[in-house]
């Protein structure tokens, strides 16, 4: 895709148009307003076009107002506390200034006849497109933009912002998207970042060499263009003012850290041999996914073979076992059933051009044949309450979380109640499902089984605050077990601080011991996991070796749930993922951005995952000092070393001077004690500051000025390395 640059008219800035403490506005070169708002965190909000089309309630956070707001001749200068925004100009020239230093400015990429290769702000006559474009140092890395299965640093690539079914992790299509960059400025301190406010398809040139090497430039498919530029000290803080406008992970329940066992259950039969298999192998679980159609009735209104089941009991049955059961759905409703022609009637499904029902063409699988159905419209008020209401009965058999699939499919000359076209919808919808689904968990599901979880395959900006899923279907080899790492972290540096791992991928010819059990031994260090539904990836399919080595890891995992729930609760307070990418926590360090499979899990957990077979891998200590937690090692910081584990064995370091709150082995985070959830705390080393602790630890440890451990009662306090200094104390 070349960019025309032709074809798009340059926005120059004529004149103030009002300035308040909270806005200032601009009349432009091609007669449209030009308003800028502040937001907390050194944002700054651009908006030019008109605002007619629905935004989706993409953004939570509030305008501020700035701290000062002055004008020199033609230049206007916008302060936010430590940020500054400069721009006038005709053609326009944005500046962002961090602590008196530039971080962004407009692109600077000048033809040898004058004039700038790319337009800094352009709008095209026709066709409801616009461009922005700002200048990219040298080496400078970009990260963010969503889920995506490549290189972390997005430099030189063309990246398309659109929720598409993906069905690999082997191409720039994604599931989840989120049209934010940011880049760490070489040589200073801070970061800068451009979030585009759209439902919209985003074309991101980053550095892409058929555009300019030396820019950065998106080109939006909207009706204006709506920009919010970031500065911050850190990627840290970056992504605390990004969350902070669009949304952060909702609070989880204890349950959904355990292991999901997706399968392909068909039928609530299917799902209990699967949980009995489970319990009677040891095999520790917390949650079974059964598909929609076998229970009855669905909010589609599919109730074939109803009469031969009692979803009720087979649903208690699994909760007998310990297990609770999350429902795979789509928000769609198959033409043929006896509930569409009403709904239909209602006015509560997407239209074509000609107000009729729009009939998709579906395919609920890859071999299965093509279903016709109609698309729910949640832009609709009534059809997004019958939609959510329609779940009662689902959570009143039992039912504990909806899984949503299929929300990539809106077609583009589909109509909405709203009046937009599925152009502009596609991108939005899964969000509006995802919303709707939420509500509809907070409003039904259990007491016991709160806060509600939405578990989904596809996301935009904004699906962070309601919903968390897997990364897109795996092919199962190597590759794509990189691929899916790739994916997960590049979510967590775009706001999508959960992000989960389906162990074995979904799909290829077989998949071998090995690389099941390395999958799987990386997936223990992700917000969530699962078993996909692929069929033979059950931990007992690969030989009594590989089913111990799995058992193991499994029984690790659940012994880090207060971790877990530690690092999650973080994750909604500040917006850091729990599975951090190197750039994001040691962006000073230039050498570690080449790691791009190697990550942190919360604060105090480095993990190194083996992506090829023998076992071995290359890991890149960042400084400090690093505890081996299979030899107890100490290892210095600023290192590269070749590691070779064992079959049984994985990569994993403790962070010296960072505490390890561990619970007891259980079969499903019920069998918790709630009172009383840990059994040790692991503490990497002596101390080089006062322990916070996490979770329950952060109640019942703290650490003194001379360092004293006070342990809670019955946890049992273990110090890796040299001890000396470090008093343990009971409470």
């Amino acid at each position: 895709m070349l960019f025309d640059a032709s074809a798009f008219a340059r926005l120059g800035i004529e004149g103030s148009v009002d300035a308040t403490s909270a806005s200032a506005s601009f009349a432009t070169s091609t007669g449209d307003i030009l308003e800028v708002t502040a937001y907390a965190g050194g944002a700054f909000r651009l908006r030019v076009g008109p605002r007619a089309r629905p935004d989706y309630g993409l953004l939570v956070g509030r305008p501020r107002a700035f701290s000062t707001a002055q004008r020199d001749v033609a230049t206007w200068s916008l302060a936010n506390d430590d940020a500054e925004l400069t721009l006038g100009g005709s053609p326009c020239v944005l500046r962002l200034a961090w602590k008196g230093q530039t971080l962004l400015e407009s692109t600077t990429d000048r033809l040898p006849g004058g004039g700038t290769r790319l337009p800094a702000v352009g709008r095209a006559p026709r066709g409801g497109l616009w461009s922005a474009a700002f200048a990219l140092a040298s080496g400078a890395p970009v990260y963010g933009l969503g889920e995506k299965f490549g290189a972390l640093d997005k430099r030189g690539e063309l990246v398309h912002s659109q929720v598409e079914d993906a069905q690999s992790v082997n191409t720039g299509q994604s599931y989840r998207n989120v049209p934010f960059a940011w880049s760490p400025v070489a040589g200073q301190q801070g970061v800068w970042g451009v979030f585009v406010h759209t439902p919209g398809m985003v074309t991101h040139g980053v550095g892409h060499p058929d555009w300019s090497h030396r820019n950065y430039a998106v080109v939006v498919d909207d009706e204006a263009l709506d920009l919010v530029l970031f500065a911050a000290d850190t990627p840290g803080e970056l992504l605390a003012a990004f969350t902070a406008l669009v949304g952060r992970a909702p609070p989880l329940p204890r349950w959904s850290l355990g292991l999901w066992a997706a399968g392909a259950h068909d039928t609530t039969q299917a799902a209990l041999d699967t949980a009995r298999r489970l319990r009677e192998r040891r095999v520790p679980c917390d949650v079974v996914v059964v598909q929609a159609a076998a229970l009855a009735p669905t909010p589609s209104g599919d109730d074939t073979d109803a009469a031969a089941r009692n979803p009720a009991a087979a649903l208690a049955q699994l909760r007998a076992l310990g297990l609770r059961t999350c429902v795979r759905e789509h928000p769609y409703i198959p033409a043929h059933s006896h509930g569409f022609n009403e709904l239909a009637q209602r006015g509560f499904l997407l239209r074509n051009a000609h107000g009729a029902p729009y009939a998709a063409a579906w395919r609920s699988g890859e071999r299965d044949a093509a279903t016709e159905v109609g698309l729910f419209d949640f832009t609709h008020a009534d059809a997004y309450a019958w939609w959510r209401d329609a779940h009662e009965t689902l959570f009143a058999n039992g039912a504990a979380a909806i899984d949503n699939t299929g929300g990539e499919h809106v077609p583009d000359d589909a109509v909405a109640h709203n009046g937009d076209w599925g152009r502009r919808l596609h991108n939005a919808y899964p969000l509006l499902l995802d919303r709707c689904v939420f509500e509809a968990t907070a409003k039904f599901s259990a007491p016991d089984d709160a806060p509600p979880l939405v578990w989904s395959r596809s996301g935009w900006t904004g699906s962070m605050r309601h919903a968390v899923g897997s990364t897109g279907a795996a092919q199962s080899d190597w590759e794509g077990l990189a691929a899916t790492l790739r994916g997960a972290l590049s979510w967590g540096l775009s706001g999508g601080a959960l992000a989960g791992i389906d162990v074995g991928g979904d799909y290829g010819d077989g998949i071998a011991g090995e690389l099941y059990a390395r999958w799987l031994q990386v997936a223990v260090f992700a917000s969530h996991l699962r078993l996909p539904r692929a069929p033979d990836r059950e931990p007992w399919a690969f030989g009594a070796e590989i089913e111990a080595i799995c058992r193991k890891w499994l029984a690790f995992r659940y012994r880090l749930v207060p971790y877990l729930e530690a690092s999650a609760a973080a994750a909604s307070a500040t917006g850091l993922p729990l599975m951090r990418a190197m750039p994001l926590v040691f962006p000073q360090y230039p050498l570690l951005r080449a790691y791009e499979t190697q990550f942190m899990c919360g604060e105090a957990l480095l993990v190194a995952p083996i992506v090829r077979p023998g076992g071995e891998v290359e890991v890149a200590l960042p400084p400090g000092a690093w505890f081996d937690l299979n030899t107890r090692q100490r290892l210095p910081g600023r290192q590269v070393l070749r590691y070779r584990a064992k079959p049984d064995q994985f990569p994993v370091f403790g962070r010296e001077g960072y505490l390890l709150p561990l619970g007891r082995t259980v079969q499903h985070t019920g069998e918790i004690d709630a009172a009383a959830p840990l059994e040790r705390a692991w503490i990497f080393g002596k101390p080089a500051a006062p322990l916070t602790g996490y979770a329950q630890v952060a109640a019942r440890a703290a650490a003194d000025g001379t360092h004293a451990i006070h342990a809670a009662a019955n946890v049992q306090i273990e110090v890796f390395g040299d001890a000396a200094g470090v008093d343990v104390q009971p409470l």
